[in-house]
C-alpha cells in the first residue's frame, strides 16, 4: 500500500505530526467505519469517518465518529445552511479525487468547507482515513481541525 496519497503530502507539506496504520479492507462490511475500528483495535469513537455532503446544494466534508450518525439538520446548521444531504458518490468521488471508503478531509482535490464531530476533541488522537482504501491516518484532533482548516460543531444525530 502507498504511504504517499494527496492526504500524507498535504499533512507533510504543513509539517503535521502522524501516523500511518494499514488494515484490510472489507468492501462488504456493514460499516466501513466499524470495521476500521475493529481491524485497529481501537474504539469507534477514536476512528472517525469522513462524508461528502451538500449543504444548500453547495459541496461540504464532515468528520464523525464511526460509530455516530450526522444529522442532517445539524451538519446544515453547523455550515449557516438550510438543508443538507449526502452526496452521490459518483460525485463525491469526482469532487475529492478519493474513492468513497478511502476519503480523507486531506489533500482533496478541492478544498471543501470541513466541520468535525465536537466528540472528537475529547479524544487523545484519532484516525481519519488516509486517502487510500485500508489506510488510516492517526494524529492529534487539534492537528485535524487545523490541517483541514475544519471547525468543531455537534453534528452528530
Amino acid at each position: 500500500m502507498a504511504a504517499a496519497t494527496p492526504a500524507t503530502l498535504a499533512l507533510k507539506k504543513l509539517g503535521v505530526d502522524f501516523e500511518l496504520r494499514n488494515y484490510d479492507y472489507d468492501p462488504n462490511a456493514a460499516s466501513v467505519g466499524l470495521h476500521a475500528a475493529e481491524s485497529l483495535g481501537e474504539p469507534p469513537s477514536r476512528v472517525l469517518k469522513t462524508l461528502i455532503v451538500q449543504v444548500d446544494g453547495k459541496p461540504a466534508c464532515v468528520v464523525l465518529p464511526s460509530d455516530r450518525e450526522a444529522s442532517m439538520k445539524k451538519v446544515a446548521a453547523a455550515f449557516g445552511g438550510k438543508s443538507a444531504a449526502m452526496m452521490p458518490v459518483p460525485d463525491a468521488e469526482r469532487l475529492t479525487g478519493y474513492k468513497v471508503g478511502g476519503v480523507s478531509p486531506f489533500g482533496q482535490k478541492k478544498t471543501l468547507r470541513t466541520v468535525v464531530e465536537t466528540a472528537a476533541q475529547d479524544e487523545t488522537y484519532v484516525y481519519v482515513n488516509g486517502g487510500q482504501r485500508g489506510l488510516q491516518i492517526r494524529l492529534a484532533p487539534a492537528d485535524l481541525l487545523r490541517a483541514a482548516s475544519a471547525v468543531a460543531a455537534a453534528i452528530s444525530a
